[in-house]
Parts: C-alpha cells; structure tokens; sequence
C-alpha cells in the first residue's frame, strides 16, 4: 500500500487516465469515485454511481459473498493481490464479465480505501493473458517506494508479459539508456514520440511492427521502449495505458521524493540556523564542516574578495588539506587554489546555486589528480553585492542536481549571516580594547607629569594599539627649528634619541610638522618617498605612518610608525584612531610641560628666596664679626704688646717662657679666626675673566706646597683634559679656593703621599661643565662627619679655625658651581669642583 493520502480530487486524478474501467471504494464499500469507463459499464452517468454501494452493480447471486468478503477487508484480513473475477449488471440487464485487481490506498480524513482496476473479459486470446499481466504490473507500481524502484518493478512486468523493454532519457542533447547500452538504431523515432506524446512504432524492414517507443509521463523526459511480436498499433492504447501508469507512479515516488527532501532540508536549515545563531558564533570552518555533511561532499571550500573589484581569494576550507593520497586528501602537488578557482569565479556572476558543467567538471578532475569530478557553487551578497562564494565538490560518480545547489545557496545565506555576526563581533571586541587602551593611557599620562616617562609609556602603547613594529617620537625646538628624537619603543629607545631632524627637510616628519595632517606611506620597497631619517635601511622598513602632535594649534611634534613586516595600507580607521592618541598625547605633553614649567619656577622662587635669606644672614653674621673684630683685636693688640713687653723685660725661661708661648700662640689663632671669620662674612662680586685653567692649577698647587710643606715627603701632580677651552672665573678666588683645599689634602697625609689634581669637561645638571678633581692618600674622613665638612668653624685639626672648606664652598656658589666630597676610610678623599664652563662674565 502506497503511504500516500489521497484526497478525492487526488483520486479522481489517478483514475481518470484509464481507458478501462477503474473505480475507488470506501470503508463502508460506497464508490468514491470512478472513471467514464466504469459508468459506460454501468450504463449510468457518474453522479447515479459514485457514493453508492458497489454491491448495486453486481451480480445479484454474488453479492452476499461479495458483502461478506468485503467486511472481513474493513476488519483487518489481508488484501488478496490476486485478480478476480466478477460480473457486472449494466442498466440494460446485460451481464459483463471483469476481471478486477485490486490495490489498499489510503485515504484522506482517515481510513482506507480499495483501488479496483477493471478489465472486461470478452474473450480470453494472448493479448488478454497481456493486459492482465501489465494490469498486475500496474498495481504493483503503486507500491514502489522510488523512482528506481518504479523503473525495475515496470520493466520485469513487461519483460514477464514476454516483451523487451528498455528506458531511454532525455539529456538535453542526446538519448541514454539507463542501463548503459548503445540506443537502437531508430532512437530519433523515441524524440518524435516525446515531441507528439504518443506512441511511435519501428520495425521499417519487416512487414510488421518490431517495436515501439511509447513516451512515459513523469518528473523528466523518457521513452518506454517495447519490443515482441505482437506490437501492433491496435495494442498501441494498452502499452500506451500501461506507459502512463509507469508515469503516474514516477510522478507519484518524485513527489513523495520531494516531499520528504524538503522537510529534509527545512529541518537542515533550521538547524544551521540555530547553529549561527549560538551567542559566540562558530569558526567558518565548523559550518563549512556541517555543509560538508549535508551534502555529502568530500570537500568545501570558502571564496572571499578583498575588496571590490579584486579576485575572489581562498579563505577556508575543508577536506582539502596536502595529507597525502594515503589519508584520501588532495594528493601532494595539487594546486588548490587553482582548482577552487574552477568554480568560485564563475558563480560569483550568478544568482543563486549553480552546478558545474561538463568542461568544469573534467577541470576539477584534471586538476584534483582524479578526486573531484563535480561540483556546486553559490554566491554570497551582502548588500546585492556578491562578496565572495561557497563550493562543494564531490567525486564524478554522485553528481550535483539543482536541488543541492538551491540547498546550497540557502546555506550560503546563513554563512553571509556568520561572517557578518563574527565581523561585528570582532569590531566590538577591537573597539571595545582599544577603548580600554585609551582609558590605560588616559589614566597613566594623567597620573604622570614628567615628559619623559609620559613619552616612553605612549610609544610602548602605540605600537600595542595600532600593532605596529616601531614608534619614535619627536619633539620640536622651536629655537633651533629642529624636530629631535625624544623617545621610541623599548627596542630602539637609546638610538632615537640622537635623531635631529630639520623642519624645513625633505624628512616624512618634517612635511607631518609643516602640513599638520597624517602622512602615510604604505609601501616603502617601491622607493620615491623621502625619510630622511636614516632608518629605513637601518631598521628594514616596510610602511610608515607621520602623525602630528598639536595642542591649541600649537606644534608639539611627531609621532612615526612603521611595520618591518611588509608593506601594509593605514586605513581611515586606524588613521582616526591614531589622531585620537595622538590628541591625548599632545594633550598630556602639554599638561607635563605646564607643571615642570611651574615646577621650576617654583624651585626658583625658593632659591631665590634662600639665597636672600642667606644673604641677610651673611649681612648680619659680617656686621657682627666686624663688631666682634674690633672688639677682640683691640684686647689682641694689648696682649700681643704685653706679651712682647715681658718677653723683653723678664727674659723668661723655663715654665714663664713656656707659658708666654701659649699666651702668644692663642692669641694668634684667635686673630687667625677673626680674620677668616671676616673673609668669609665679606661681601664677594666674583670678576670673571676667561682664565687658562692650567697656569691657574699650576699658581694654585705651587703656592699651596710651599705653605704646607713639610718633612714628609709629598708629591702633587696635575692633568688637564686636552682641548680644554678657557674656563670664566675670578682668578684670585678661585685660586684661594684650590689652595685652601690642597693645603687640606697635604696636611691629612702624616706620612707622606700623592696629592692628583685632574680636571675635565662633564654633561652634569642638562649643561656642560669644568669638574677638577683634588684626591689625597690621606686616612679619609669618617662617614658620620662627611655631611658637616663644610660648615663654618668645623674642623678635627688642633690648630684649624673650620674656616677653610666653608669659605670654598661659598666662593664655587658666587661662581654659579657647587664642590661635592667623596671619601672611604683608609684610602684617602676626594674633593670635586664643577664651574659652568658657558656662563656671562658678570652676574646680574
């Protein structure tokens, strides 16, 4: 029983084709419906038939067993496939003998239904014993499950009815069997019967027909070819009825066919519709994976264009990696994108799937060394425009239909929606960290207000945010109208910062800094575009990318990147992105450059200020020392004298002269101390003179040996740096300032040693200065007391004042330098002056 429902309309559309009387009962034994042979057998029209019982037209003897037999159908007895027969009453009272087969259908609504196909039996000649066998063969069509099966179950009928049969089909071009054999040799009769729909005989060379070409209905162009001898045009209606049947039941398993493959494919749909739609959405591969599945082909493979009007280029792909012969890939030495190119070009001029031609499919098998000999292609758009293609491809022996490509153009729909969901996906995700980036560099610039740690931190991220190779940036000088390097990533950071680049140069940045807008050169290997700076060579640049560094139209600088991969395009969007640091940049650069600006101008403020404070203190210390002078020297001078009186009148001798001694000696280092004391607090305008530093070293160390000599042996020695340019100072001051630390240094040696004086130039404090190092051998001076050296009336000798290094260090700061000391116990000291070496001749 066919697992078709059957409508009556549906019914009245199988039993109408029938020239012999056909008919369908219900449950309850009524005609459904029957067809104009069966009520000319009644002699009634077909409205005084149909919905009465059947019994009413049969033999009155027979319906009690008729009736009987009936009911044990409607209750479930098996259906007896053989034919029967029965007698018919016509309305003339003439009595016809059938013979009746019949088939189970269902029907709609619920419930079955018989299918009786009648033939009336006249005479019994070979031509009955014919039709009866197609009859059986009729009915068990009805049963096939599919076209193959419908073909195989009509061929064995007429082959069991004593004919040879073939089916021929249709190609568009020529004729095939479909059991591979050459077509007869009249098979041009086979098109005329297809072009006029009815049967055509052959047999030319004898007297009678040989055979016959009868065109089958159904879902694609074919011919019933017949052969026996007794093919006659008189039996042309029969085979033609039994051709119509094989017809009816092809159109019947196509439509069933259909039927289940499209809710085979709306459920497939609908499952790779729910599979794109998963909230991380899958990798194309796992969908070219599925397509692969549904298809059932050996490989898929995705096609994208770059960019409008550019070949479409592989992006993905299945089943077609280069694993060897062995594992059933593409062999080694095939060219994939050659062979995925056979179709992808050609669909993307298409609507819709298309399946590949007899050309490109002996291409695909050329070029897959024998795997792939059919295939289907379709295109994906976005925006009505075709933006890459899908293929799958499958071996030459299960071709592609129509129905896979409209599968596959379906599918391709979902992949465009994919690609599209993983694009925004990736956007937000990018956007979503660069976002973050700016708010890292927001946050740590603003938290950082020295230029050069705000400059280092900025190229580190911008080579992380626009992944590029290298950053450097430039700073200008508006002074010397120079860009200079100022900071880089951390690979090149200590070799930028000598890049000096001038503004009115041909130099990438140098145009940046005079046109103000980003400057891109996207392939630097084709040569014509000027650097200037030296690192392209040096750093194998590929692409480079000038942006400039404003705030409030004010030029701060340049910033440069580049890509040492290979040329790249800079794109809007990651133009504007760069803009956009750039602008938080420039931004932060100037805020820096504000607080170091008010930074120094409050460290001035406060250097002014000690300086007028110790200003007044030296006032007010020099006006006491003089009061405290001339009040202490008037009493020395008296004691001096009276010392002098008793050692002229007394001539003392003994403990007496050993206690003027003491007398006279102390009252000289008090005076010594009133006079240092009043060197120190004296008011100084240092003169500066440009002076030869090596006579001044030579007049210095002369007169400081002959001060502090003693009988231990002690050797000075100099060096001067060659080159040495004249150096601005007060001579005289400065040479009090060597001597008084010399004579130090000679003293501190009891036993003897090397007193080096060495001086050369130095970058110390952002300028360049004169260092003159003074080192003894002495015992050195203990860590605890190296912080108070300096300080008035401090001293560890017996007979110092502590007025010596005091006065030195005031004369190095009226000369605008410092004097720093470096001592380790038991190895000696080090004094260390430095003097600007560039300074004016007179302080303001």
């Amino acid at each position: 029983m066919s697992p078709k429902t059957y409508s009556e309309q549906a019914l009245r559309a199988l039993v109408e084709p029938f020239a012999n009387p056909v008919l369908v009962l219900d449950g309850e034994g009524r005609v459904r419906v029957c067809n104009d042979g069966y009520a000319e057998l009644l002699g009634l029209p077909r409205d005084q038939v149909e919905g009465h019982s059947f019994l009413d037209f049969v033999q009155a003897e027979e319906r009690s067993r008729l009736a009987e037999r009936y009911q044990r159908l409607a209750t479930g007895s098996p259906l007896d496939g053989r034919t029967q027969l029965y007698r018919v009453t016509s309305t003339q009272g003439r009595m016809t003998e059938v013979s009746v087969q019949a088939t189970q259908v269902r029907l709609e609504g619920g419930g079955y239904g018989l299918l009786l196909c009648c033939l009336v039996q006249t005479q019994r000649p070979l031509e009955l014993a014919v039709a009866e066998r197609l009859v059986d063969t009729s009915a068990g069509l009805v049963s096939a499950r599919s076209e193959e099966a419908v073909r195989r179950v009509a061929l064995a009928g007429l082959e069991g009815a004593g004919f040879r049969a073939r089916l021929l089909r249709w190609e568009g071009t020529r004729l095939v069997v479909r059991d591979g054999v050459s077509p007869p040799a009249d098979a041009h009769l086979a098109l005329e019967a297809l072009s006029d729909g009815r049967p055509v005989f052959g047999g030319a060379d004898h007297a009678e027909p040989t055979h016959a070409y009868l065109p089958v209905g159904g879902p694609q162009s074919e011919v019933l070819w017949v052969a026996g001898p007794w093919v006659a045009p008189r039996h042309g209606s029969v085979l033609t009825l039994f051709a119509k049947v094989v017809g009816a039941a092809l159109a019947d398993v196509h439509l069933q066919a259909d039927g289940a493959r499209s809710r085979w494919e709306v459920e497939a749909v609908a499952e790779m519709a729910r599979f794109v739609a998963q909230p991380v959405p899958p990798p194309p591969e796992r969908f070219l994976a599925r397509v692969a599945e549904l298809l059932k082909a050996q490989a898929v493979a995705l096609h994208l264009v770059p960019a409008p009007g550019q070949p479409p280029q592989l992006s993905h792909q299945v089943g077609l990696e280069d694993e060897g012969q062995a594992q059933g890939q593409v062999g080694v030495g095939v060219d994939v994108e050659r062979l995925t190119a056979v179709l992808a070009t050609s669909s993307l001029r298409l609507d819709g799937g298309v399946v590949s031609s007899e050309v490109q499919g002996r291409m695909l098998e050329t070029l897959s060394q024998g795997r792939f000999g059919t295939g289907a292609a379709a295109r994906l758009t976005r925006g009505g425009e075709g933006v890459g293609a899908v293929q799958a491809l499958r071996t030459k022996e299960k071709p592609f239909d129509e129905r896979d490509a409209r599968l596959l153009a379906t599918l391709a729909e979902l992949l465009v929606t994919l690609l599209e969901q993983r694009r925004l996906r990736a956007e937000s995700a990018r956007q979503l960290t660069e976002t973050r980036l700016l708010l890292d560099l927001a946050r740590t610039t603003s938290g950082v207000l020295e230029t050069a740690s705000i400059l280092d931190v900025a190229s580190d991220f911008l080579v992380h945010l626009l992944d590029v190779s290298n950053c450097f940036i430039l700073l200008y000088d508006e002074q010397a109208k120079v860009l200079r390097g100022a900071a880089a990533s951390v690979a090149h950071r200590d070799l930028f910062r000598t890049v000096v680049v001038p503004l009115d140069s041909d130099d990438l940045a140098a145009r940046v800094a005079r046109e103000r807008k980003p400057i891109a050169i996207e392939d630097l290997t084709r040569g014509g575009a000027s650097t200037g700076t030296g690192l392209v060579e040096r750093l194998g640049e590929k692409a480079l990318l000038g942006l400039p560094l404003t705030s409030r139209e004010e030029l701060i600088g340049v910033v440069m990147v580049d890509d040492v991969r290979g040329p790249r395009p800079f794109g809007p969007e990651l133009i504007d992105l760069a803009e956009a640091t750039c602008g938080q940049l420039a931004l932060s650069i100037a805020n820096a450059r504000l607080y170091e600006s008010l930074w120094a101008s409050y460290a001035e403020l406060a250097a002014t200020r000690a300086e007028m404070v110790k200003r007044e203190r030296l006032a007010a210390l020099g006006e006491l020392s003089a009061i405290v002078a001339h009040e202490v020297r008037n009493p020395l001078g008296v004691i001096f004298n009276a010392v002098a009186s008793l050692r002229r009148i007394m001539k003392p001798e003994g403990d007496a002269a050993m206690l003027l001694d003491i007398v006279g000696e102390e009252s000289d280092r008090l005076n010594r101390m009133v006079g240092a004391l009043l060197d120190y607090t004296r008011p100084r305008n240092p003169v500066l003179q440009n002076e030869d530093l090596p006579r001044v070293l030579q007049d210095s160390l002369e007169a400081a040996k002959a001060q502090g000599a003693t009988e231990r042996p002690v050797r000075i020695s100099s060096e001067v740096e060659e080159g040495m340019p004249p150096v601005p100072m007060d001579r005289r001051l400065i040479r009090q300032a060597l001597l008084n630390v010399a004579v130090n240094a000679i003293q501190s040696m009891p036993q003897g040693g090397q007193v080096q004086v060495k001086a050369r130039r130095e970058a110390y404090g952002g300028r360049e200065q004169l260092r003159i190092d003074v080192m003894d051998q002495g015992p050195g001076i203990p860590a605890e007391l190296l912080h108070r050296v300096f300080e008035p009336f401090f001293t560890t000798k017996a007979q110092g004042t502590g007025m010596g290094l005091a006065v030195v260090k005031r004369i190095l700061e009226d000369h605008r330098g410092e004097i720093a000391v470096e001592s380790v116990p038991g190895r000696g000291t080090t004094f260390i002056f430095r003097l600007p070496l560039t300074q004016p001749l007179s302080f303001p």
